[in-house]
């Protein structure tokens, strides 16, 4: 019996919101000529898929719907049975699959899902649900889909969207019980990682050299003031990009800044995970927000009235994108490093080269790492789920500890 090539479930978020099923003719016969239980799977999916859009993020959304979408065909295509009859074998089964998939099921660049035909949106042949990203010198070649293996990273990112997907389908009660929280323990494609992890993050020297050429150039162009404050909040308060950013259900405002009864300041965040926290502000960085918000026309500091936004677009009204604040970082690191490759040489300026916005979070939470802060506190203010996950992500004093006995070793 010849084998169903494997079609797309589900397009973009935006569309899957008003998706009507009579403009996705190709999917319905998709459907129609799998298992009768099909549909009613498919459904599921994209109950998940919407509640993960509007309660996550579109780029959630994608991730889980490239794992969700694979998962599926395999129960539809492969495996012949409905995913709430799964159990353990069965979803280290499917990993097998996923180690090693059917060349059919490979494609060999990025291709949209579905394309819009006289009205009607038709599946896009070639499409396939895993992508087998071809070297730059076989861009020419015939890329051999038999040398195809999953990543490590996307092995945990397959196990995690299944994982979140039972469990939803169990708070649904669609479902009684996780199969597959139970076998990724089990899996034996997993590599146990003992490696020393190296924190992606800027020396003490390369951050001086980043915050002395943004309160340079901020010096010389009002305009730049945008830019030091950017950098300075990053660092300082251990912001990721997205929690200066303007989103769909919050907007960072200066009265998110706010004063307790012994003085202290504190910061507001929507963090991640649709997460409120409070961080500590410390004194040290208050002329920082000082300077920007004259540079603004605003009073030196804020008020818990105060409705102007956090970081103001360069033309019109509202609060800056993350893509925009990340133009904003990048101008700075691209002066910094020069001005360090030319006093220092290219090697010691060389991460400044490389380094992206996340870099200044990782920075200033090693930093206080490195001055003893206590780690329950900054692990509250970074805003993790646990002490644990600050402690696997920063502390690497064992580490340096073992480096510097291992120095002593001879080699007579």
């Amino acid at each position: 019996m010849r084998k169903i090539t494997p079609a797309p479930l589900y397009p973009t978020y935006a569309e899957l919101c008003e998706l009507d099923s009579a403009d996705y003719p190709a999917l319905n016969d998709f459907i129609a000529i799998s298992p009768s239980w099909s549909l009613n799977h498919w459904q599921w999916g994209k109950s998940f898929l919407e509640y993960t859009g509007r309660n996550k993020s579109v780029h959630t959304y994608d991730r889980f719907r490239n794992e969700i979408e694979k998962f599926l065909l395999w129960s539809f295509l492969e495996k012949k049975s409905p995913i709430n009859e799964l159990r353990k074998t069965d979803i280290l089964e499917y990993a097998d699959f996923c180690w090693k998939p059917p060349i059919n099921w490979i494609g060999t660049s990025s291709q949209e899902r579905f394309k819009l035909n006289n009205s009607y949106f038709i599946s896009n042949e070639l499409w396939r649900p895993f992508k087998m990203q071809a070297a730059k010198s076989q861009i020419s070649k015939e890329v051999d889909k038999k040398k195809y293996r999953p990543s490590q990273q996307t092995l945990t990112s397959t196990f995690t969207a299944i994982i979140v997907f039972y469990n939803y389908l169990m708070g649904e009660e669609l479902c009684h019980g996780n199969p597959a929280q139970i076998a990724k323990k089990d899996c034996k494609h997993f590599i146990s990682d003992a490696q020393v992890k190296e924190v992606k993050r800027l020396s003490s020297s390369q951050w001086q050299y980043l915050l002395d050429t943004a309160v340079s150039m901020a010096n010389e162009d009002p305009l730049y003031e945008r830019n030091l404050f950017v950098i300075a909040s990053l660092k300082t308060l251990f912001l990721r990009i997205s929690e200066l950013s303007e989103r769909d259900h919050w907007s960072p405002i200066m009265g998110h800044f706010w004063q307790d009864e012994d003085q202290n300041w504190w910061l507001k965040i929507f963090g991640k995970g649709r997460k409120l926290r409070d961080t500590t502000v410390p004194p040290d960085f208050m002329p920082f927000l000082k300077r920007y918000r004259l540079s603004r026309g605003l009073s030196g500091l804020p008020t818990s009235g105060d409705n102007n936004v956090l970081v103001e677009k360069v033309r019109g009204q509202g609060g800056m994108t993350s893509r925009h604040l990340r133009r904003l970082v990048q101008c700075v690191f691209d002066q910094a490093f020069m001005r360090m490759k030319q006093v220092e040489g290219e090697n010691k300026s060389i991460k400044l080269k490389e380094a992206t916005t996340h870099w200044l979070r990782h920075t200033g939470a090693s930093m206080e790492i490195e001055r003893g802060r206590a780690l329950k506190d900054l692990s509250e203010d970074l805003g993790h789920a646990s002490m644990a996950t600050t402690d696997t992500i920063y502390v690497q004093s064992e580490n340096k500890i073992r480096a510097e006995s291992g120095r002593k070793r001879k080699v007579d």
